[in-house]
């Protein structure tokens, strides 16, 4: 009797360690996905997962899911702190039709960083997608080297409902799209948004600081948007506050910068804003626009900004 109970303890724990060298090897600290890939493999560099969706749950919290060829690979939820890596000097690509691209739904002290994409809402074959990223709950979000197009509704779009998060867009294009190219708001406190030397054309609008946000742009271009290059508003008197330096906004419909009620703000140092169909710098109702006097706002619709509050640097 007792050599059976010592047999039937010795496969336990064998069962058992099978089962954690099995999780262990599920949450590798870095996966691989392949065109050629299939998801049933364990997302190795030699036995690569096929999609986003397939790496994910293979790769350890603060691990990276890294693409080794060119090909589509799908929509993701993300639920954890992850980088995406689609390599450099190829096309690691997300293809979406009626829904998300990437949704980042992760906890309050995760971080996301999403590198090297191109996520393409294939707007012309009728079947939009809604937003090509769009974050909802998460420490910070960064997005790094990526081309964001062709959606029916935002590029990216920052809809939090809580206070703390930080958003980073770096070296990004984001184009045609029926929204903003980039919008951002919260429901609690506020979130922070920080873009440099990334381009935003040919959408609704090209960034909208909305309810509770506080976003910041450097060395970027704003061209060709319906509407607003820039466009800071709020509404239930949660204002959005922009802040736009050293960058380019022409050739948008309704303004170059537009600062719009309930004591919304764009703050516009050392800019370009010329050829703008509209206003080349709109105050509405309830807004604020302060200008350094040294933006060079000129060849407008309506030139200049006769409603701004004029500052001066301090040295």
């Amino acid at each position: 009797m007792n050599k059976f109970r010592l047999t039937i303890n010795i496969l336990a724990i064998a069962i058992f360690t099978l089962a954690v060298a099995s999780m262990t090897q599920a949450q590798a600290s870095r996966t691989w996905v392949s065109g050629v890939g299939d998801d049933a493999n364990p997302c190795s560099r030699t036995a690569p997962c096929k999609t986003f969706a397939g790496a994910i749950s293979k790769t350890a919290l603060g691990g990276e899911i890294d693409a080794l060829d060119p090909a589509g690979y799908g929509a993701v939820t993300i639920t954890k702190s992850i980088t995406i890596d689609g390599g450099g000097g190829q096309v690691a690509s997300v293809l979406v039709a009626g829904t998300n691209g990437i949704v980042v739904q992760a906890g309050a002290t995760d971080v996301i960083i999403l590198r090297n994409l191109r996520i393409n809402g294939i707007k012309q074959a009728g079947n939009a997608g809604i937003n090509g990223i769009r974050f909802l709950a998460g420490k910070s979000l960064s997005v790094e080297n990526c081309f964001i197009f062709g959606f029916s509704t935002n590029g990216i779009d920052v809809a939090l409902g809580a206070t703390g998060s930080l958003v980073f867009v770096t070296d990004t294009v984001v184009e045609d799209c029926n929204g903003d190219g980039l919008s951002a708001q919260t429901t609690s406190g506020t979130v922070a948004v920080t873009v440099r030397r990334s381009s935003f054309a040919k959408n609704g609008v090209g960034m909208h600081g909305r309810n509770n946000s506080r976003m910041y742009a450097d060395s970027c271009t704003f061209s060709n948007n319906t509407n607003q290059g820039v466009f800071a508003d709020g509404s239930g008197g949660q204002a959005g506050v922009t802040d736009i330096a050293n960058s380019s906004i022409f050739n948008n419909g309704t303004a170059g910068v537009q600062a719009q009620t309930n004591g919304s703000i764009a703050r516009v140092s050392n800019n370009d804003v010329h050829n703008n169909n509209g206003t080349g710098a709109l105050v509405g109702s309830g807004g604020v626009i302060d200008t350094f006097q040294n933006n060079r706002i000129f060849n407008n619709g309506v030139d200049g900004c006769p409603s701004c509050t004029p500052h001066v640097a301090n040295n």
